[in-house]
């Protein structure tokens, strides 16, 4: 019963693909800026390299979760490594946090201080940012809903491509202006705008961390829809975690009735289970029990 895998998975392959281009694309841009930063003697340019380095990391990081988890059980880790991409996406939201304190801080130190910088070369070199963040966002955008880990390295791209587009606004601005501290003031209001987003992949992926029901899956519905297959009475010790940030599993005592029979039994298991497919949950254990007292005491 895994004929509905491919619906809710993203393809390996196809995201192989997307994050080797990103990291090539992101490696260059970072090259670019460092070149760039050093020549301007803009130091914009240089955290912003630097900014861009840590995602090239992320992006190293989640592509090497994601195939982690594929990996195939062992003795010692019977699921494999998939809840490597939970971890990794945890750490994704961390440093995306870090990043953005960095920002925060560099821009209130360069606003009490506004540094003379040249707004045109800034700009030319932050429209390259645009074209290369967008570019590797939009690789991702497609699977970001599906994976925690893939959303981390949408969001670094999106928000990258977000500030780009900020500097290029403050570059020419400032060309014309000489308002030197637009620079910093623009710094923090993108800071705090990349923030909500951050917030929202480090709650989700610190609560599949501690093995909280994955978004989008609700338990009390789940119940009742397995409560209505023909031949179950209950439903109870239900629960539902998440192995990886594409794969869920789910525990469950099924109450039938005493007269039940072996055939009837795995006709309403393959029900569940097929049902539990639509639900976004790959993995489950289903034990069935006789309608009897004993059966509800608790775990």
């Amino acid at each position: 019963m895994h004929d509905h895998h491919h619906e809710h998975t993203p393809s390996l392959s196809n995201l192989n693909r997307a994050f080797i281009i990103g990291i090539i694309l992101n490696t260059v841009f970072v090259i670019i800026e460092v070149i760039s930063g050093f020549y301007y003697n803009s130091m914009a340019l240089l955290s912003d390299a630097g900014h861009n380095l840590s995602d090239v990391a992320s992006l190293l990081l989640a592509m090497l979760a994601f195939k982690l988890s594929k990996s195939k059980a062992t003795e010692n880790f019977t699921y494999g490594y998939r809840k490597t991409s939970v971890q990794v996406s945890l750490l994704n939201a961390i440093i995306l946090l870090i990043g953005i304190v960095a920002i925060i801080w560099e821009s209130i130190t360069r606003f009490k201080t506004p540094e003379k910088t040249n707004g045109e070369n800034m700009a030319i070199v932050a429209a390259i940012g645009i074209f290369i963040n967008a570019a590797t966002a939009l690789l991702f955008l497609k699977d970001k809903e599906k994976d925690l880990n893939v959303k981390g390295a949408y969001l670094h791209m999106a928000a990258d491509a977000i500030v780009s587009l900020g500097v290029v606004i403050a570059g020419i601005v400032i060309m014309f202006t000489h308002w030197y501290w637009l620079d910093a003031a623009l710094g923090i209001a993108i800071a705090i705008v990349i923030l909500f987003s951050t917030l929202d992949l480090l709650r989700d992926s610190f609560n599949l961390s501690i093995d909280a029901v994955p978004k989008g899956i609700h338990v009390a519905d789940l119940q009742k829809q397995m409560e209505a297959v023909p031949g179950v009475i209950s439903v109870h010790h239900l629960h539902v975690w998440a192995i990886s940030t594409t794969y869920n599993a789910l525990t469950a005592h099924i109450v039938v009735a005493n007269n039940t029979n072996i055939n009837t039994i795995t006709n309403i298991k393959q029900n569940i289970k097929h049902l539990l497919e639509h639900a976004n949950i790959q993995h489950s254990t289903l034990e069935f029990e006789m309608d009897c007292d004993e059966c509800e005491e608790e775990i």
